[in-house]
């Protein structure tokens, strides 16, 4: 079956949609990557490496959507869950001072999320033990539980994946996204500039 259709121009079109994640796709007039020194087997590996990166994005999206959908919460309503559990498990006071710096939102967002998430039975507030001006945030053992059973599960398998790696390999991979991460940082960059938003519920 052919994969191109002759045009009206007398040309042939691809009718198969071109791989999004290819190098030569994506630049062919190398614009954006130098290929010098690349050969066409380097290429075809870093192409496949692109797609496996956007393959795991896509799959760590569906499971962030699906985990809002589950427990009827926000985005940042579960990143405070989370800091949460991992504050409970490690033995820390989550004060709302903690979780603003931990969001990275402001001690106004903070209020309202708590707030939100307060009325709706995740967490209880009680004074600090030693600072009795403070406060003390802890998560409700049934949102512990749920988030621990489905969520949180789902998210150890990665482990999984990262157990059946050599030491090295490890480290490889490791190196490897710290380098990426580097190279597509907003910091200094003009146009990546953005205000802070807030929580977005």
């Amino acid at each position: 079956m052919s994969s191109s259709q002759r045009g009206e121009d007398g040309r042939d079109h691809p009718t198969v949609p071109p791989p999004l994640f290819s190098i030569d796709s994506s630049d062919p007039r190398q614009e954006l990557v130098d290929r010098s020194g690349l050969s066409a087997r380097d290429i075809t590996q870093i192409d496949a490496l692109m797609a496996a990166l956007a393959r795991l994005r896509a799959a760590e999206q569906e499971l962030a959507d699906a985990s809002l959908q589950y427990m009827q919460l926000g985005r940042t309503d579960m990143r405070a869950l989370h800091f949460l559990i991992v504050a409970e498990n490690t033995g820390t006071l989550a004060t709302p001072g903690a979780i603003t710096q931990a969001l990275g939102i402001s001690s106004a967002s903070t209020t309202k999320l708590l707030d939100r998430l307060e009325t709706a039975g995740h967490l209880r507030r009680t004074r600090h033990p030693v600072d009795r001006r403070a406060l003390v945030v802890t998560i409700e053992p049934t949102t512990r539980s749920t988030a621990m059973r489905t969520v949180g599960a789902t998210q150890a398998r990665r482990v999984d994946a990262a157990r059946r790696l050599l030491p090295a390999e490890r480290d490889l991979v490791t190196g490897f996204l710290d380098d990426m991460a580097e190279q597509i940082s907003l910091v200094g960059v003009e146009w990546g500039a953005t205000e802070d938003a807030g929580s977005d519920g």
